[in-house]
């Protein structure tokens, strides 16, 4: 098997699809991952560059993935359909987020400011609350 050099991911609620081809475009990899084996699988892949669908919860997903080294892209949704060959479906769109152009990712905090005034302060509450208690 060729190692592994551009994955795609579709995130999803319980189950991700992931994606990968080698420096010549060849599929070596196919697989279908539970959101808890995702960052322990991805964490066994040697690093390369990771494509994700910008969605809500795409910022956090690619904070992780470049913690564990890789190099995260996210590319629009509706940009995604354009490289689709196939029906839409996980698998399809995680192999199309390969092929497009990706952007970069957004802080938390950049993210957190997207947020509605009163989800804003519910969330900064309980991070400065995690924060006392991690110092104490």
């Amino acid at each position: 098997m060729s190692e592994v050099t551009t994955i795609g991911l579709d995130l999803a609620k319980h189950v991700f699809q992931v994606h990968g081809i080698d420096a010549q475009g060849a599929t070596v990899l196919r697989k279908r991952l539970r959101r808890g084996q995702v960052l322990a699988f991805l964490s066994r892949i040697p690093r390369c560059l990771v494509g994700l669908e910008a969605c809500a919860t795409a910022h956090y997903w690619a904070r992780e993935l470049a913690a564990l080294g890789h190099e995260v892209r996210l590319m629009p949704a509706q940009y995604v359909k354009a490289y689709i060959k196939r029906n839409k479906h996980d698998a399809a769109d995680a192999e199309a987020t390969q092929f497009a152009q990706f952007r970069g990712i957004n802080s938390a905090r950049d993210q957190l400011g997207w947020c509605r005034p009163i989800d804003r302060e519910v969330m900064l509450s309980r991070a400065r609350r995690c924060y006392c208690i991690a110092q104490s």
